[in-house]
């Protein structure tokens, strides 16, 4: 029986980069998030565990060896106790048809948990592990439940169509007959695509909607792994999920990650990872904060005890690192106050791909009379490339007071882990862009647009930039934590670390994670 248990080679670990949409969880990494919570859990034969979102199973089988482990004295007959562990321990939602008898392998040894190959024998195939197939809910082109586009996703009962029974429930208490669970894990699928292309940036995030919708079930515990990027932004979705999040006092433990690949090897997931223990008996008001522990990029681990609101920023700051920098730059205003929102002239960023959709811009590629000088892209993602064309003055229908002022144009997506952002755009009077660009200024004078231009560059600009920005999206409040200054002259990084009593060890900081321009 013991030579079912032991995997080797371990599949799971094969199976764990497939996609970024429904990640597979490494062994060793499901091992570590069950290392959170208290093993007295593991020795006891009441405790309850739920996958709500099971792919590989890999939770549930590691849950089983700790249990099996810890049950010896307690239930001596090994069979005894795996058949005690499998029928009234360890539940299973699965996410596809495919994850659940990949999910009963992995558990019970046979994807028929009938079968005589079955670990523990039960009176139907899917034991504790169960799919099923359900419809989404549409409204208005939209899935009421989890947002997914009717257009991409009422199709044929030949496809998948991702319709997650765990999120498409009011009341999932009535999915399991009311039992109520000790503990809840998993790792979410991360996202829809929203059928605008090929994407990633396009797709709808749901990791969200299964989080709270776990939170509805009660549990002791909660630990679920999911992107980073609610911390520091992402799509409008993740608004109330972040607010929720940071006034959640039962979070106990969060493990942040800035590279996904720390946790899922040659795998790229925008804003790193994180993964987190939510303990209904805990209150980090009263209990010293939330503990908290980042692991940067450059190989740095950052522990703390605090709260995941801040006074500097409406985003999470991960690296606790920058917070006393931070404390020496917020007086003042804030550069947002010349950042424009998306769309700071009226014009979508497909005028140069398809301009027959826009017959009264006239775009043009030379100056004509009472024409303007605009700037966007063309080509797809990853081959699109800058384009200047002109249009019809009488085109612009928002920004017109920026129009015949100097201006600075800069991109709105570049990689998360760039420290160094693309070349910004100084753009004339008679200028304008597409929602390719925000819009920096406007400045009455080319000196003030220059200046401005010279701040960009300094370190201390880039290095704010890249803690307030944490995703590929780039909107007026990444630069949130920068602070604005008088452009009537030029700044350096030396004016500016004297300006601000910038310490050695902080400048030596802000320089080890910015290089020089070239």
């Amino acid at each position: 029986m013991n030579n079912r248990l032991n995997y080797n080679p371990d599949v799971l670990s094969c199976l764990a980069n497939l996609s970024n949409d429904e990640v597979f969880t490494p062994p060793g990494l499901a091992n570590q998030m069950l290392d959170m919570l208290p093993q007295e859990l593991f020795r006891s034969p009441d405790t309850k565990f739920l996958d709500p979102c099971t792919k590989s199973g890999v939770f549930l089988r590691e849950i089983a060896k700790r249990l099996i482990d810890g049950l010896a004295d307690t239930i001596p007959d090994q069979q005894e106790r795996i058949d005690h562990i499998m029928h009234h321990q360890l539940f299973g939602l699965a996410i596809t048809q495919l994850t659940s008898m990949m999910s009963r392998r992995s558990l019970y040894c046979s994807k028929n948990a009938s079968g005589k190959y079955s670990i523990s024998h039960f009176d139907n195939e899917d034991g504790n592990i169960r799919f099923a197939e359900i419809k989404h809910s549409w409204q208005n082109g939209k899935c009421s439940y989890c947002g997914a586009s009717q257009e991409v996703y009422d199709r044929g009962d030949d496809l998948e169509s991702h319709a997650y029974e765990f999120i498409h429930t009011d009341n999932p208490n009535t999915l399991y007959n009311n039992m109520t669970f000790d503990v809840i894990i998993g790792n979410p699928p991360y996202q829809l695509g929203d059928g605008s292309g090929a994407s990633t940036d396009a797709a709808n995030p749901i990791y969200q909607l299964f989080v709270e919708q776990a939170k509805k079930l009660g549990s002791r515990y909660l630990c679920m792994i999911i992107p980073s990027k609610w911390m520091v932004g992402g799509k409008t979705v993740l608004n109330r999920f972040r607010e929720s999040m940071m006034n959640d006092i039962r979070l106990r433990h969060i493990y942040d990650f800035e590279s996904s690949a720390f946790c899922f090897t040659g795998l790229h997931i925008d804003g790193g990872v994180c993964y987190f223990l939510r303990d209904n008996q805990y209150d980090s008001l009263r209990q010293g904060g939330i503990h908290y522990v980042y692991n940067a990029a450059d190989g740095n681990t950052v522990e703390s005890k605090r709260q995941l609101r801040n006074r500097y920023f409406k985003y999470v700051v991960r690296d606790e690192r920058i917070l006393s920098i931070l404390e020496k730059t917020s007086t003042g205003e804030s550069f947002t106050k010349i950042v424009s929102l998306t769309k700071p002239f009226g014009i979508r960023k497909d005028l140069f791909n398809s301009p027959e959709k826009y017959p009264t811009s006239g775009l043009v590629s030379n100056k004509k009379e009472n024409y303007i000088q605009i700037h966007g892209v063309k080509g797809i993602k990853g081959g699109a490339k800058r384009q200047i064309g002109y249009v019809k003055r009488q085109f612009i229908t928002a920004g017109i007071d920026m129009i015949d002022k100097f201006k600075i144009f800069f991109t709105t997506s570049y990689s998360t882990n760039a420290v160094i952002p693309p070349e910004v755009i100084l753009a004339d009077k008679e200028c304008v862009c597409t929602e390719t660009f925000l819009t920096i200024g406007p400045f009455d004078t080319q000196k003030e647009q220059l200046n401005c231009n010279q701040y960009i560059h300094t370190k201390l600009f880039r290095f704010l930039l890249y803690y307030g920005k944490g995703t590929m999206q780039v909107n007026r409040e990444v630069f949130s934590l920068i602070p604005l200054q008088d452009f009537s002259k030029p700044w350096t990084d030396e004016e500016l670390y004297k300006k601000y009593g910038l310490t050695d060890e902080e400048i030596k900081f802000i320089e080890s994670m910015i290089r020089p321009m070239e």
